[in-house]
C-alpha cells in the first residue's frame, strides 16, 4: 500500500501481535518500561523469534519496536487448575434418564 506521496505504509488489516517469551536473564522491574524494551537482550530476544516463528511464514513482514509492549502473561489454569475426573457414564446415563421422565410428565400435564 502507498500512501498519497506514493511512500510505502503498512496495511492495517494485516497487523498481527505476539508473544514472545522473555529472555532468560533474570528480569528486574523499571519504572518505564520502554527502557527495559531498549535493551539489547530484549531486542535479540525478539529478533529471534521473529526470524525463527514469523518470516518463514510471512516474508515482508517487520517490528515496529516504537509500538512494542513488556508484560506478562499468567496462566491461571496451570497454577490453580485441579482435575476433577468426570462422573462414571452409568451415573450420567441414569441422570439423564430421570430428566426424560421428568420432562415427559411436564409435557403430559401441558398436554392435558
Amino acid at each position: 500500500m502507498t500512501n498519497t506521496k506514493g511512500s510505502l505504509e503498512p496495511d492495517g488489516e494485516l497487523r498481527d501481535y505476539e508473544n514472545v517469551p522473555l529472555p532468560p536473564e533474570s528480569v528486574s522491574w523499571e519504572p518505564d518500561p520502554l527502557e527495559g524494551l531498549a535493551r539489547l537482550e530484549y531486542r535479540e530476544e525478539v529478533d529471534k523469534y521473529f526470524k525463527a516463528e514469523v518470516l518463514p511464514y510471512v516474508e515482508d513482514a517487520w517490528v515496529d519496536f516504537t509500538k512494542t509492549k513488556l508484560g506478562y502473561e499468567i496462566q491461571f489454569t496451570r497454577h490453580f487448575f485441579t482435575y476433577k475426573p468426570p462422573r462414571p457414564l452409568s451415573e450420567i446415563d441414569a441422570e439423564i434418564s430421570q430428566l426424560e421422565a421428568e420432562l415427559q410428565e411436564l409435557l403430559r400435564e401441558v398436554t392435558q
